[in-house]
């Protein structure tokens, strides 16, 4: 049977962050392994750094140990967890078994005696920590084995994980060679982060942080233009097989206007096209037929939101958001979300982005998004962008690389339901004879009893 802590989800974030971003794994727990002193010198011994915690009726006390039981003297921090507030103060040095003895002749500053169920404190110790007596009698003990959150089997790993997706996104080919690159279109509102993904993106392909889009804090958005991103791949120089579409963030009265979005979906705006309150639009991309190509449509659409907004959009943009919605689905368009700034969240550090799914606050994220705008949690991608840091850091760029994956994979959705007779008719009309051979295939082989 597993052995469970006492420790809330939200104490040990707060350990593990004021002890230097560090991971718990459970050692000892006097109740289930005994409250011998003995026993848990057997079982914590040789495990590196460890933490004890203390619980008492009313608070949480404990001591951090940088290095191993069976080495020699040295300084341990005590701390008193009350509510969200610790209390630390050195003590030592000593060999860590005398933390463990009870403190007979007063000359230890702090002991624990398991058998008593008792933590002693001499009068110094007792006045640092804040504490109204210098001894405290407990419940429970819990040892765990502290190690850092990034260290370098996992570092291997994400690099590993890291490679894997950069091999698949360079050798994926469109469903059925009807398009050369997937048209991925990025909504959100303003500040959202949609310009930032695109130069993450950037940066993780090019192999060192760049931006190409501009990114700012003007309330009205910085772009007033559409833009279409092609996407070198530094390895070999070659463009990549997807294009990243920007355009103007959403607000409640101005950004992108709501007529434009079919337009805008059908692939009628070309590059740098221009928003403008007079509405006019152009007649088409390239031969101006008013009839764009299945390659000049949209394929894919990520609704980008920030982690830190997302709980108080106001009813105006989520009846934006949902109109939106509903044209996607007209269009026969999917569409997910990418959920930014999740490392700017309380309590979360780049550690903890490894397992990013599992953590309480992006939990709550995800079902504020899910709750609030009705999409499902399974269409809802984390990620961290490039915005302050000047190296590229393998768990961001396995985060950002697994979102661009998920999209590839729904437009190859849209790609699979577009209707093959107009699949037919957009290769012939734009005399690509390589996707018109691969859609009069996949039509010949519907056809075929």
């Amino acid at each position: 049977m597993e052995v469970a802590t006492r420790l809330t989800w939200m104490q040990e974030k707060k350990l593990q962050n004021y002890f230097g971003e560090k991971q718990f794994s459970l050692l000892y727990k006097a109740s289930v392994h005994g409250f011998s002193t003995d026993r848990l010198l057997q079982i914590c011994s040789n495990q590196g750094p460890t933490l004890t915690v203390i619980y008492s009726e009313d608070q949480i006390v404990g001591a951090y140990m940088q290095k191993d039981y069976g080495e020699g003297n040295y300084l341990i921090a005590v701390f008193v967890f009350q509510e969200t507030t610790i209390t630390e103060c050195k003590v030592g040095p000593f060999k860590l078994p005398m933390l463990f003895d009870k403190n007979v002749d007063g000359n230890l500053e702090v002991s624990i005696h398991l058998k008593e169920k008792t933590m002693y404190f001499n009068k110094k110790a007792m006045e640092k920590l804040g504490l109204s007596q210098i001894y405290i009698s407990f419940q429970d003990c819990e040892v765990f084995r502290c190690e850092d959150l990034l260290d370098k089997r996992k570092m291997s790993g994400l690099t590993e994980l890291k490679e894997s997706l950069l091999c698949a996104i360079r050798n994926y080919i469109p469903y059925g060679g009807l398009v050369h690159k997937v048209r991925i279109l990025l909504l959100g509102p303003v500040g959202a982060g949609k310009s930032s993904f695109f130069n993450s993106v950037r940066s993780i392909f090019r192999g060192h942080v760049t931006n190409q889009a501009l990114v700012g804090s003007d309330p009205t958005g910085t772009s007033e233009k559409y833009r279409t991103y092609f996407i070198k791949d530094g390895k070999d120089n070659n463009t990549l097989p997807f294009i990243l579409c920007d355009t103007m963030g959403l607000s409640e009265k101005e950004g992108l206007d709501m007529d434009d979005i079919p337009y805008i979906l059908e692939g009628h705006f070309p590059d740098k096209y221009q928003f403008n309150s007079l509405k006019l639009r152009p007649k088409g991309i390239g031969n101006h037929t008013g009839c764009p190509l299945l390659k000049d449509r949209i394929h894919c659409v990520a609704f980008v939101f920030s982690a830190n907004s997302v709980g108080q959009l106001s009813h105006e943009m989520v009846e934006k958001i949902k109109r939106i919605r509903r044209e996607l689905i007209k269009s026969d368009v999917v569409h997910v979300v990418l959920l930014t700034h999740v490392d700017t969240l309380d309590l979360i550090t780049k550690g903890d982005l490894i397992d990013v799914y599992k953590c309480v606050p992006v939990k709550l994220q995800l079902e504020a998004v899910h709750r609030k705008l009705g999409f499902a949690l399974s269409d809802i991608f984390v990620v961290s962008n490039y915005t302050s840091e000047w190296e590229l850091e393998p768990v961001i760029d396995v985060l950002i690389l697994s979102a661009l994956k998920e999209m590839l994979r729904a437009a190859d959705d849209f790609l699979e339901n577009f209707p093959l007779e107009k699949t037919v008719v957009n290769a012939l009309n734009g005399e690509d004879a390589a996707a018109a051979a691969a859609a009069a295939k996949s039509l010949q082989s519907c056809v075929t009893p």
